[in-house]
């Protein structure tokens, strides 16, 4: 029985020992050689004392050691908290203070910048670099660093502390902090396990499987590829790429049969050409992070013709929670789907009851998927993880749901669509519009690889629309605007036609590769104020 994280390695080593677990470049691991390599490195975690729920963190890029940092935790009763690589140094210092980490294994660029930090992160005591080999043990302040070598060949005799039930804490990933400080999601073993039986069952994976782990590690959707693939016995390739480019030379190098990305990834990778029959091994591939426009789903399916494509939509605070069958695409245009396996979702109004047909209301996703909260921040979870009506009166301690912010509404068929955040939504001129109605056409032309739909305070509209879109064909930018402002009004209602267009050669992104929607609504918030 898969109860840990770490039991997907295991399990999956005594079943299918000689599969290969894990590829990077030339490098590669079999199950068996990843499960010894997490006992040992497990082994290593107790000679440094370490103890149940102790938070170590990981940051790292996308290396084998990074996994066997993260899987080795389980095995140890530690918690796992991975950070994403391109943060900087204030950032890490949030997250580190935050949970009180006190392990960090990196490398030694990314101590560097650390090192005049050190004195502030009172919980930490070790650092491990994984691209060290120093024979010695260096104290700074009150911390000691010391080899990736150096860590793993240490060894103990004392009692192993070891997670003792599927809700014991495993992991706290932050949020890549849109709406201020990141904050910390709590994971049980359970969560991330079943997590990985639900998405693996309606996948389909299988052990011939190969799946391109190109998103972050510290990203929900990122972590998901490493356990799915592991459950299975399939081979996980690891990428951390400069160029989209490199994700195509990856696809055809390793025959990749699963990809999962996110729309500015996609929209990059269908700009490039790709070279005949590249796509042609790829059996699936996956979207969250945000809707796929409906002009790049049509170019992605030419380009992987032979490819079921999914559509997912979930949160870190539950995991996935909905996914579209390939089935359904055609007959479904602009729909998330139903719920995944082990999820229920409900549309409820304000005051708790569950909506109507077609009626909007907000997103709320119940059942075992559903996260511990927040790390340290007891108001928060309680304005998002809470009981929903109907259940017996009796029951003294009801299940909590997470109510996720997102408007939404199901038709007749519990088919489900996405309206719009509560905090994006956008309203002009006495109506209430989602942004992706205007991205969807704004996608549509030709010189739009990116596109994001904004509402900025005017003082006769409420809200005007501003319209940012990225165009790098170093094409002329005001014929560009204007030549996209035309397409809108030939395309959309004259309350929703932006007020202005935008274009710059790149948006801003944030540390799990979203546009950053947030740091464009600061950046123009006094736009039209200031005219």
């Amino acid at each position: 029985m898969t109860t840990f994280v770490h039991d997907l390695i295991s399990q999956s080593a005594e079943k299918s020992p000689l599969n290969i677990a894990l590829t990077l470049k030339e490098q590669q691991l079999n199950y068996q050689e990843l499960n010894e390599s997490i006992n040992n490195i497990a082994t290593s975690y107790h000679a440094l004392a370490i103890k149940r729920y102790q938070r170590v963190g990981i940051y790292l890029p996308k290396t084998i050691e990074n996994v066997l940092a993260i899987f080795a935790c389980s095995k140890a009763g530690a918690v796992f908290v991975p950070i994403n690589p391109v943060l900087k140094a204030p950032q890490v210092q949030h997250i580190a203070n935050d949970c009180h980490i006190s392990i960090i294994i990196t490398n030694k660029a990314r101590c560097k910048a650390l090192l005049p930090l050190l004195a502030s992160l009172s919980e930490l005591t070790t650092v491990i670099l994984t691209d060290s080999d120093a024979t010695d043990v260096e104290s700074i302040e009150q911390v000691s660093i010391m080899s990736w070598p150096y860590f793993v060949s240490l060894t103990s005799n004392t009692e192993e502390p070891k997670p003792l039930t599927g809700n014991d804490m495993a992991a706290i990933l932050y949020t890549s902090g849109s709406t201020g400080k990141p904050k910390g999601v709590v994971l049980s073993h359970s969560n991330i396990v079943l997590g990985a039986k639900s998405v693996a069952q309606y996948l389909q994976n299988t052990a011939s499987d190969k799946i391109l782990a190109v998103l972050p590690l510290s990203f929900d959707y990122g972590l998901s590829q490493l356990t799915t693939c592991f459950l299975v016995a399939a081979e996980c390739v690891l990428l951390d790429y400069l160029l989209a480019n490199d994700v195509i030379k990856a696809i055809i190098k390793h025959k990749i049969t699963g990809l999962a990305a996110v729309p500015p990834l996609w929209s990059q990778l269908c700009k490039l050409n790709w070279p005949e029959n590249a796509g042609h091994a790829i059996r699936y591939f996956t979207n969250s992070g945000g809707a796929l426009s409906s002009t790049h789903l049509k170019q992605l399916r030419s380009l992987m013709p032979n490819a079921a494509p999914y559509l997912m939509y979930g949160l870190t605070e539950a995991f996935r929670s909905t996914y579209l069958s390939p089935k359904e695409i055609d007959k479904r245009i602009g729909s998330m789907g139903k719920e995944i396996p082990n999820a229920e979702i409900l549309v409820l109004r304000k005051d708790g009851s569950e909506c109507d047909v077609e009626e909007t209301g907000e997103l709320v996703h119940k059942g075992p998927l559903v996260s511990l909260g927040y790390w340290n921040l007891a108001d928060k979870t309680a304005e998002r993880f809470k009981p929903v009506s109907g259940q017996p009166k009796g029951l003294i301690n009801p299940e909590l749901a997470v109510f996720s912010g997102d408007f939404v509404k199901k038709d007749q068929d519990g088919f489900l669509y996405f309206v719009g955040r509560a905090d994006e939504m956008m309203k002009t001129s006495g109506y209430r519009i989602s942004p992706m109605e205007i991205e969807e056409i704004l996608y549509q032309h030709e010189q739009v690889t990116e596109a994001v739909a904004i509402g900025v305070p005017h003082a006769e509209l409420g809200q005007a629309i501003l319209a940012i879109v990225c165009n790098n064909n170093q094409a002329d930018l005001s014929s560009v605007a204007k030549s996209v402002f035309a397409h809108c009004q030939k395309q959309l209602a004259n309350y929703m036609v932006p007020k202005k267009i935008i274009v710059l050669a790149e948006l801003p992104h944030n540390a799990n590769g979203k546009i950053d929607r947030n740091k464009l609504k600061q950046t123009y918030k006094n736009f039209f104020s200031e005219k």
